[in-house]
């Protein structure tokens, strides 16, 4: 059985010191469920004159939330320097907890920044989020959710809206009903259930049933060799996104798989940074 991972260098590297303008803080409580206090580490400006943008980091691996927030630490702390506040946040882990537990946690994380707007210097009408492999699932979540779509959970912060502004995913999962099947059983831990057995589990679970007008602007970010993710889930989400005028794009690397590096890395991290300068750093349309 193949774990639906990222472990792309570039990113998840020794975890740094953080740099000397950014303030960082590890392991803030940022909601509770089913006992368990859920954490992120917050980077932001020292000499910010907010409110700034945010972003929702999710990393990859499996929808294995804990612990896993400290691989992003440098990604982090680079979108700190680059003037936003920035979360790399844990989820409760499969298969100890099933869909949509990792969803409710990811929500429950962007409400927190929005309930805690002054405290961190959020705009909180500016909160994006990226993510990479499963946490890019978990990120176009964000995107597509809104509170009336439910699993808000009971985290916390229930007065606070949960849908991103903006979101880049990398190598995320977007329909499970047509998903490569040799994830088949990673995708039985996060759901619970083979997709034979329950169908209209594997759609509710999909990010592309949920898009509509409304839906948050998307940066979709695949390799054409992926065989974990392929690169048609993210093709299929694009016709999704252009039937209602979503705005935003698929990138296609063209014989890359499910990660890649050195030059191609650095470039395609920059095409995120760049997306959400362009989606967040400028102040929301009256």
């Amino acid at each position: 059985m193949r774990v639906l991972a990222l472990t792309f260098l570039a990113v998840c590297g020794a975890v740094p010191e953080p740099q000397s303008e950014v303030q960082y803080d590890r392991d803030v409580v940022y909601g509770k469920a089913t006992g368990e206090e859920m954490k992120l580490n917050l980077a932001r400006p020292k000499d910010a004159q907010g409110p700034l943008p945010a972003v929702v980091i999710l990393a990859g691996g499996g929808w294995k939330g804990a612990g896993r927030k400290d691989l992003m630490d440098r990604f982090t702390q680079e979108f700190g320097r680059r003037g936003y506040v920035a979360a790399t946040v844990d989820t409760r882990s499969t298969p100890e907890h099933v869909f949509p537990h990792q969803v409710e946690d990811a929500k429950c994380a962007v409400r927190f920044l929005r309930a805690n707007a002054q405290k961190y210097g959020v705009d909180p009408q500016r909160i994006g989020a990226v993510g990479f492999s499963a946490g890019g699932h978990l990120a176009l979540m964000l995107g597509v959710l809104t509170k009336e779509d439910g699993f808000e959970g009971d985290g916390g912060w229930a007065e606070q809206p949960s849908q991103a502004n903006a979101v880049v995913a990398f190598c995320g999962p977007t329909n499970f009903t047509t998903a490569n099947p040799s994830n088949g059983g990673n995708f039985e831990f996060f759901l619970g259930a083979k997709r034979k057995d329950n169908p209209e589990l594997y759609k509710k679970a999909s990010p592309i049933t949920y898009v509509k007008k409304g839906t948050a602007p998307m940066l979709l970010i695949q390799g054409t060799m992926d065989d974990m993710v392929p690169y048609t889930q993210a093709t299929e989400m694009a016709a999704a996104l252009t039937a209602v005028g979503v705005p935003g794009r698929v990138e296609l690397l063209f014989g890359a798989g499910h990660r890649w590096g050195g030059d191609e890395w650095n470039r395609t991290l920059e095409e995120a940074y760049a997306f959400c300068d362009l989606h967040l750093k400028a102040p929301p349309k009256k």
